[in-house]
């Protein structure tokens, strides 16, 4: 049986682990070959590990394993130039691209006071001009093929509502966090109004916490344990504490196949509840 993605190819954005590793499988097992991109480095704002070359190189394995095709760089979404070069080899070897999923993002948390402009500079940068730059290197092939597709904006929960009340959100980084994941939400609707004449279809996605490296580390926990002693906890309203990158990537699956060939401008919750309680 032929997957949903045979003969497509999808670039992504932060896939050395985590989400974007999980989006990488997930196509890949419906056929899809993957253009994936990763900083694979540390950036000093963020006060946990990113993903690494050695991240990557798994990435790069996981998908081989499934019999598909895989071209993995190091690339910076900030540096549109280096973004374009690795999407540019990309299509060189697969001739095509059909999904792009902006997944790269971080968060540069901070405990109360310990805050920096910094932080808010990263955060805007990789998350909401990362997701712009990843859009504006795809777009021009997408639209020249006459073909349609489809882009997946990786936003948050954080991007449909205020964060709470914790000491940590008001922070530059928290902040940063909110209103880059905020501004994905205006990125996808006015993308989905320019590009939809090409039949490209441009969604967001919106997880609650997911178990990912991004929150299964010591500095987050330590921060969101301390706004749970305040009564500032995030909680969902299904009983899971979080979801799994897994549940992220079907979404991802799902917006970008056939199955959803109508479905344009939507912010899709994949939250357990989280949005229903706020």
């Amino acid at each position: 049986m032929m997957g949903k993605f045979e003969g497509k190819v999808a670039f992504i954005t932060g896939a050395a682990r985590g989400q974007g590793r999980a989006h990488a499988i997930r196509l890949a097992e419906e056929g899809a070959d993957i253009i994936a991109v990763d900083i694979c480095a540390p950036i000093e704002t963020v006060p946990y590990p990113l993903g690494t070359a050695e991240d990557l190189e798994e990435t790069e394995r996981a998908v081989e394993k499934l019999d598909r095709r895989i071209h993995a760089e190091v690339a910076d979404v900030r540096d549109r130039a280096a973004l374009q070069a690795a999407f540019e080899r990309g299509v060189g070897l697969f001739g095509r691209v059909d999904v792009v999923v902006a997944n790269a993002g971080v968060f540069a948390l901070a405990e109360a006071g310990e805050g920096t402009l910094a932080q808010w500079a990263d955060g805007i940068e990789v998350n909401l001009t990362g997701t712009f730059n990843t859009v504006e290197v795809a777009r021009p092939l997408l639209v020249e093929q006459g073909e349609g597709g489809s882009i997946v904006l990786i936003s948050s929960t954080a991007g449909l509502n205020g964060m709470g009340a914790g000491a940590h959100s008001a922070e530059p980084g928290g902040l940063a966090y909110t209103a880059s994941k905020h501004g994905i939400v205006g990125l996808m609707r006015s993308y989905a109004n320019i590009l939809a004449r090409h039949s490209i279809r441009v969604n967001s996605v919106h997880p609650t916490g997911v178990d990912t490296p991004m929150i299964l580390n010591d500095k987050v926990q330590a921060v969101l344990q301390a706004a749970a002693r305040q009564g500032q906890a995030m909680t969902n309203a299904l009983p899971v504490p979080m979801v799994e990158a897994r549940d992220i990537a079907n979404a991802v699956a799902w917006l970008a196949s056939d199955e959803a060939r109508y479905v344009t401008g939507v912010a899709l919750p994949v939250d357990a509840g989280f949005t229903v309680k706020r």
